[in-house]
């Protein structure tokens, strides 16, 4: 699920004006969103969101590809709009977070595809369980000043298999893919 905020940095570091070397974005908690989409019996599709994205941006203004995106989301803001599978969700069938109580992403490697989105591949840990994933990120704004310093907006995609976490209740009524949209706004002063 991390794998989002990773091509919220990517993206950030191609339309940053030329400031300094590097540029330190700090994703805006209250203008973040990690939605997350599963499919249920096979037949519809759920969806739920983290309700808080936390994380920093460091962007090479001269190379993109040694950018570095760090983010953590705390697990237990999941939410589904149904507090009896939010509660579920929570439990050791799923997220366990009272025992893993945030989900990370690290950045390992940022390649541009060459038409204004990027590839961030990096180490994702869901449930203590660290993998490698890559998000596909798109929709880079270009920085605005506002609210008292430069802005910048950004969307990633992605998708991974639940069971390679560890969170594998219900196999068979919950769909393995789970497919992963994060919309982020990144703040600098």
């Amino acid at each position: 699920m991390k794998k989002w905020l990773v091509a919220v940095g990517l993206a950030a570091a191609l339309a940053l004006p030329a400031l300094a070397d590097t540029t330190t974005w700090t994703i805006d908690p209250n203008h973040a969103n990690a939605q997350f989409f599963v499919k249920h019996l096979g037949i519809s599709t759920v969806q739920g969101e983290f309700t808080k994205v936390n994380g920093t941006i460091t962007i090479d203004n001269s190379d993109i590809t040694k950018s570095t995106i760090d983010v953590t989301i705390p697990a237990d803001t999941v939410y589904t709009r149904v507090t009896m599978r939010d509660n579920d969700l929570k439990s050791q069938h799923f997220l366990d977070v009272a025992e893993y109580p945030t989900i990370t992403f690290k950045s390992t490697k940022i390649a541009s595809n060459g038409d204004g989105t990027y590839d961030v591949t990096g180490d994702l840990t869901i449930r203590g369980v660290t993998k490698p994933a890559t998000l596909k990120v798109s929709d880079v704004s270009k920085p605005i000043q506002a609210m008292g310093g430069w802005r910048e907006g950004v969307s990633a995609t992605t998708t991974i298999n639940r069971m390679d976490f560890g969170v594998a209740a219900d196999p068979g009524m919950i769909g393995n893919d789970l497919h992963i949209m994060i919309d982020l706004e990144m703040t600098h002063k």
